[in-house]
């Protein structure tokens, strides 16, 4: 995997056909945690809580439980949706932390905060170095397509 891929977590394509998610109302959100456990596609049943306990420290400017994604939209053209949102941005912080590795996108409207994919930031990456922007793709964070 390289940096800067999304992997959706396998679950999420059942979380779906549940209607666990609703991306046009519900509040996502982008948890950073370091390497102590890695994500895996395949985690079963995968929730904040499952890595919030390897979440990076928040002496700095970055929220507990995870930075609010902001004008989160979820379209569909031609046969694919897309969910995309703004990028996320942290300013330097000399009190910050200096160990995140992973960021986790979870749905914090969901009773069980359902997580929903992970983007490797190729870390250690220190909020001490210097701003740090998580920059979605242009297409989009996620797309699901019929074929």
């Amino acid at each position: 995997m390289a940096t800067g891929d999304v992997t959706i977590f396998e679950e999420f394509v059942d979380q779906i056909g549940e209607e666990k998610h609703n991306f046009d109302s519900d509040t996502l959100k982008l948890g950073l945690i370091d390497n102590s456990t890695p994500p895996t596609a395949a985690d079963a049943t995968p929730t904040w809580s499952d890595y919030s306990g390897n979440e990076v420290s928040t002496a700095g400017g970055y929220t507990s439980n995870g930075e609010t994604l902001t004008t989160v939209t979820w379209q569909e053209a031609s046969g694919t949706a897309t969910l995309n949102a703004d990028d996320v941005s942290l300013s330097q912080d000399g009190s910050g932390f200096t160990d995140a590795y992973w960021g986790i996108l979870y749905n914090d409207t969901e009773a069980t905060d359902m997580a929903i994919a992970f983007v490797e930031l190729g870390g250690p990456v220190s909020e001490q170095a210097g701003d740090i922007t998580i920059s979605w793709n242009a297409t989009g964070i996620l797309t699901i397509a019929v074929s």
